[in-house]
Order: structure tokens, then sequence, then C-alpha cells
């Protein structure tokens, strides 16, 4: 009787042992790197946010390739240092197929030679640095590269808003220093003519902007250009409103964001930026995002949420069209993208260094919130 039982229990086993590798293989994981807490925390929470609706919306409909897709999230405090751990921990640990960079570019060029060397598809969703996708042919971006959406923003200060003196107040990183030399590039080669009278780069922990406005304010320019995030972009619109500066101030996308709006407050009005999402945007996909995510979240969507949970959508396209979550396979779906239609307008391909080419959205604060201003579809302008 004995000897009967055990040789059933190595039947049993038997039997079960494939049951338990499927369900052990059924997910498809793919990593998320994001700022949950420090001083970007705001942003790592939409880029959170809205990737978890990517996530729910995939599975609802299948998931990938007949499996259920996990989504694996570290908060990689938008420190460098802090994400390269992760990054080996999504490889080595947690055997990601994928991942997404929901996070800043000085995180986001540390683990882009990591992913690189390990063969793992990376799509930044926003960072800006051009380091992040030559890092190698895994590495795309569907964010702006710096220099394009700097070479936006001086298209819109000189062809919509008729700029003729310039000031450029921008922060001293690589996303605030890359932005400038697109809005340089442009003017150089452009509009010779318009005046840049005043450059400054500030601090990255700066919180008084006034010395430098007061300076600005005597050089009488008709705009600025103030690049930064939405806590150094607040404080500096503010403050330049208190000092009775009537000049346009114009942004980008780290400005997009509700807490800059909370922050900036009254003085907002008028505000414009370069970004990637037109919350005035008709496709009924757009705007159930937003319906969704309001009623979701109790707060107002952003570029970096919804640049994120285009980044994953892109990511599970390739690999449904690769058929397969194999690095190479899905590497050469995703170099292969073409009109994806996501949050942040018709995705029109990458380019051979990874390079995102859309349209650069334009959006206006009306009324305490942000609204479409205008577009910049130019090829020149748009094309890295």
């Amino acid at each position: 009787m004995m000897q009967r039982i055990a040789i059933w229990s190595v039947v049993l086993s038997l039997m079960f042992l494939p049951l338990k590798t499927a369900l052990g293989a059924e997910s498809v994981k793919i990593g998320l790197l994001a700022p949950l807490t420090g001083p970007a925390a705001a942003d790592g929470a939409s880029v959170n946010n809205a990737v978890q609706l990517a996530v729910e919306k995939v599975n609802k409909g299948g998931g990938l390739l007949g499996k259920h897709v996990e989504l694996v999230v570290y908060d990689d405090r938008a420190d460098g240092k802090e994400a390269v751990g992760l990054a080996q921990k999504l490889i080595q640990q947690d055997r990601v197929v994928g991942v997404v960079g929901g996070s800043y570019s000085t995180p986001s060029r540390a683990v882009a030679p990591i992913f690189q060397e390990e063969g793992i598809p990376f799509i930044a969703a926003y960072a800006v640095h051009p380091d992040i996708t030559t890092a190698g042919d895994y590495c795309f971006r569907n964010g702006f590269l710096g220099m394009v959406e700097g070479r936006g923003a001086a298209y819109v200060a000189v062809n919509k808003l008729k700029a003729k003196k310039i000031a450029l107040l921008v922060s001293d990183n690589d996303f605030g220093r890359t932005l400038a030399a697109g809005f340089k590039e442009y003017l150089a080669k452009n509009a010779p003519s318009v005046e840049l009278v005043y450059e400054q780069a500030y601090p990255f922990k700066e919180q008084d902007f006034k010395p430098y406005l007061a300076s600005i304010k005597e050089k009488s320019p008709d705009l600025i250009f103030a690049s930064g995030y939405y806590f150094q972009t607040g404080p500096i619109v503010s403050q330049a409103r208190e000092l009775g500066i009537t000049a346009t101030i114009f942004g980008e996308e780290g400005a997009d964001s509700p807490k800059f709006l909370e922050i900036a407050g009254k003085a907002a009005e008028g505000f414009l930026i370069v970004t990637n999402l037109n919350r005035d945007d008709p496709r009924p996909e757009v705007q159930e995002f937003l319906k969704v995510y309001r009623e979701r979240y109790r707060i107002e969507p952003d570029m970096v949420g919804a640049s994120a949970y285009d980044a994953f959508m892109i990511l599970c396209d390739a690999i449904r069209r690769a058929g397969s979550t194999d690095g190479p396979a899905v590497k050469k779906a995703l170099g292969a993208t073409n009109n994806f239609n996501g949050l942040t307008g018709t995705i029109q391909g990458f380019t051979t260094n990874g390079e995102v080419v859309k349209d650069v959205q334009v959006q206006i604060v009306k009324d305490g919130a942000f609204r479409y201003f205008d577009v910049v579809k130019d090829p020149a302008v748009i094309t890295p």
C-alpha cells in the first residue's frame, strides 16, 4: 500500500508539473521605472497611473500572445545611481521582456546602455537627452529629443507669437541645456534678426528667481522662454508676474502638470508650452483616456502620463507584431512602427536612431487649464 501511494505521488507531481510551469510562464513581464518619490513624485504618479490604465486595457483585450501582462514598477527617484540597480533587478530577477522609462534624462541615460547590452527593448517615454537613444538599437524614444522640442518652441515663438526680443531662462541640467541648444539652433538658422537679449541657466534646486527676472525685466523682452520642470517654472511664472513682467512666458513639457497650475495659480493664465499632449484632441481614444483618468484618480492627466501610456502601448504593439517576446524580434518590430495611433498623436515612426517622428503640440493655459493653441507639423522642425 505504501509503495502504491508513493508511486501515485510521483505520477501526480509529474502531472501537475506542466501546469505549474505554464502558470509560472503565463505572464509577460514589462518593467517600468518612474520617480515615485522625491521632487519629481507628481510626474512619477502620473506615469504609474497612466500605465496601470494601459495594462488594464491590454489585459481586458486578451493580454499579449495569449498571456496576462504583469507590470513590474520600481521607484528610481529620478536618480541615475538608483536607476542602475533597479535596471539590473528588472533584468536578472524579474526577467522582463521590455522596459518603459517613465523617468527623467539622468536615470534614463544611465540605464539605456544596460538594457542595450542585455538586448532588452527600452522606450524612454519623455526623457529628452540624446545619449538615451545613442546607447544602441534596442533604445527608443516616444517623447521628443530635446533639440527637436527646443526647435519647436523657437518655431512657435517666431512664427506664431511673433517674438522679436527673447530672454532664455533654463534649468542647468541635461533637460534644460538640450532644449536651449535646440531653441538657439532654430533662431540662428531661421530667424537671425530675432534678438536674444538674455540667457541664463539656473541651479536645479533654485526657488528664488527674482534676481534673474529683475535682470530680464531691464532687457524688456517680448517673450521669455522659461524652460524647466513644474516645480521650477511654477515659481518662475508667479514671481515674474509679481515683478510686473508682462512679456509672454513660454515653456515646454516639463511644466505640463497639474502641479504647475497649482503652484503658479492665477499667474499661469496665458502661459504656453510645447508638449506631447493635446487635451482638446477630438479622437475618441484620447477623450476616453482623459475621462477615465479624471474619474479614477481625481486629478488632471498630463503629458508625462500620456507619453508613458503610449510607450507601453507601442511596446505591446511591437510584441504582437513580432509574435514573440524575443528581444531581437521585438526590437525589429519597434523599428518598423508606422502610423501608430497614440494619445500623443500619430507616431509616424522611429528614425534609424530610435527617435520618434510626430507633431509637436502647443498648449495654452485658459481659465486654469491647458487647452489647444497650435500644432507644429513642419518636417524640418519635428524630424530629429
